[in-house]
């Protein structure tokens, strides 16, 4: 039997039905269930559902073979696991925002407030820009608002949020969509149950972007 652990949250439910549209489902009873383990109706797989950011962990220590989970998440914790497969779901952007008079190329440290510091240090690092790191927790829009930051890095989806807080994209530094992920034992000691997975959610994937 294989684990999988995926992201509770906003990409829950599209990789629940990717995953279902692959032959591996769990029953309406199980998922309404406030179970954070529950086995697919066919016994060859069983979901643990946790935080987007401990997926990588579960999957890197082994605890679960597999996951599903957005590449932002993957490259703020850099933990060594596979990513075999690019599941085009939960499309979003990693940008860098501001308040559209903010200046913020003028010379200084810049003050950045961020849920994705390593994300934002590297990025920043990358173009010798000095960065103050202020890493909030949520509400990261608010922090150019009151002073608090001189700009945000964080996801963006459609970006009513920033334009609400009065706030523009200034640049993306990337963008991401949901991956699955494998532990690297599991993929060599597992290989039959892993690649079925694979193969069949390759599938899935491409019917979804066909419409069918």
């Amino acid at each position: 039997m294989l684990t999988i652990a995926i992201a509770k949250g906003r990409l829950q439910q599209d990789a629940l039905e990717l995953l279902a549209r692959a032959g591996v489902r769990a029953s309406r009873e199980a998922l309404a269930s406030r179970r954070l383990a529950v086995e697919d109706e066919g016994g060859r797989c069983r979901f643990v559902f946790v935080k987007p950011a401990d997926v990588p962990v579960y999957v890197e220590h082994g605890i679960a073979d597999c996951g599903v989970v957005g590449r932002d998440v993957l490259l703020e914790s850099g933990a060594d696991v596979l990513q075999p497969l690019d599941l085009k779901i939960a499309y979003c952007r990693i940008a860098v925002a501001a308040r559209e008079d903010a200046g913020i190329g003028r010379a200084g440290v810049l003050h950045v407030a961020t849920k994705y510091p390593r994300i934002a240090a590297r990025h920043f690092g990358s173009r010798g820009v000095p960065v103050e790191i202020i890493e909030l927790s949520g509400s990261v829009e608010l922090a150019p608002v009151t002073g608090l930051a001189d700009c945000i890095v964080d996801l963006v989806e459609t970006g009513r949020t920033l334009a609400e807080n009065g706030l523009v994209v200034v640049e993306t530094i990337t963008e991401s969509t949901a991956r699955f992920v494998v532990n690297r034992a599991s993929y060599q000691l597992k290989a039959a149950a892993v690649g079925e997975i694979i193969r069949a959610l390759g599938r899935a994937v491409e019917e979804r972007g066909k419409g069918a």
